[in-house]
């Protein structure tokens, strides 16, 4: 993707980014905008512009800030601002670095993602499939959903699938990620199905729309939005939808709360991180290993169980 023209433009495709597929709330919303337009507003009298930044620049901002007199709560808030833009940025492919990735600070612990149990996310899928004004709403309902659990993707990877790559009932999908990187992931037969049945309504919708004179829609969930599919925003107040009427907290939910569901449901039933790290796209395996929180009792229970050590100490008891 390539990159805006203007720092504004950063900022608010960053926050775009942050309200659809995280749910950030408007409060944190508002704290980033704010924190960044005070970032752009002393790189102007350096010269200076997000695409140009470099570790010792932003070094030169904090230092700046602390200057100023502000506390450090102020100055973590607005470094994690700095973090969390410059590593969208490198996601995205705006940058083939990330200028903040070693800059320490005094930042907040790392929280660990919020996720679902398996009972509320099958709570949503059922949801899907009732949850529409008509049978095209609730069948592509259910297709998005479906792939979501099945996959892991990120919203925007989902909501932008090309139908030329799911055609033909594949076993696998090619997902082509942040920065331009493709990978290889599986699909469950629940998600198969539904795809399949979606696919054969669309198709219909779309040949209705060419016999009208309209151009055939290259993507697998075709809208009128700008961009000619469904946007991350309508997604995430679809999900929103689907919460309420599954039953779950609304506040759970969000498109990144089910990849989160994904990751952890598999490494609770035995899958190797090395392997979600693929399947979910990331770069770092470090970035992956916030999900084994969820094996703590899980390994516990396997070294009581299996270490030589524990076993002796089980015969003289």
């Amino acid at each position: 993707m390539q990159a805006p023209a203007d720092d504004l433009q950063w900022i608010s495709t960053f926050l775009d980014a942050q309200a659809a597929e995280l749910g950030a709330a408007r409060n944190t919303l508002l704290a980033y905008g704010r924190d960044l337009r005070n970032v752009t507003t002393w790189m102007r009298t350096k010269g200076q512009s997000f695409a140009q930044m470099q570790q010792a620049d932003i070094e030169a901002y904090l230092i700046s800030c602390d200057a100023e007199g502000l506390s450090r709560a102020t100055r973590a808030r607005r470094l994690s601002a700095i973090k969390q833009i410059y590593r969208f940025a490198f996601e995205e492919g705006w940058r083939q670095d990330n200028p903040a990735l070693q800059i320490k600070g005094p930042g907040r612990d790392k929280s660990l993602p919020k996720t679902l149990d398996e009972a509320e996310v099958d709570r949503l899928l059922a949801a899907a499939r009732e949850v529409g004004r008509t049978e095209a709403d609730r069948l592509r309902n259910t297709c998005l959903m479906e792939l979501l659990y099945a996959t892991g993707m990120r919203v925007s990877e989902l909501v932008s699938l090309p139908v030329s790559a799911t055609r033909g009932d594949p076993n696998m999908l090619l997902i082509l990620g942040k920065g331009g990187k493709e990978r290889m992931v599986p699909l469950s037969p629940p998600a198969r199905a539904a795809l399949g049945a979606w696919i054969v309504l669309r198709d219909s919708l779309e040949d209705k729309r060419e016999g009208q004179g309209h151009k055939a829609s290259r993507f697998l969930f075709p809208s009128r939005s700008k961009e000619g599919h469904l946007t991350r925003h309508r997604f995430y107040l679809l999900i929103k939808e689907l919460a309420v009427a599954g039953g779950v907290s609304p506040e759970k939910v969000t498109p990144h709360t089910l990849r989160h569901a994904f990751a952890t449901h598999l490494l609770q039933n035995g899958a190797d991180l090395r392997a979600i790290q693929a399947l979910l796209g990331h770069a770092d395996i470090a970035t992956t290993e916030i999900y084994t929180h969820v094996l703590d009792a899980r390994l516990a229970e396997l070294v009581h169980q299996h270490h030589p050590l524990a076993a002796k100490d089980d015969e003289t008891r």
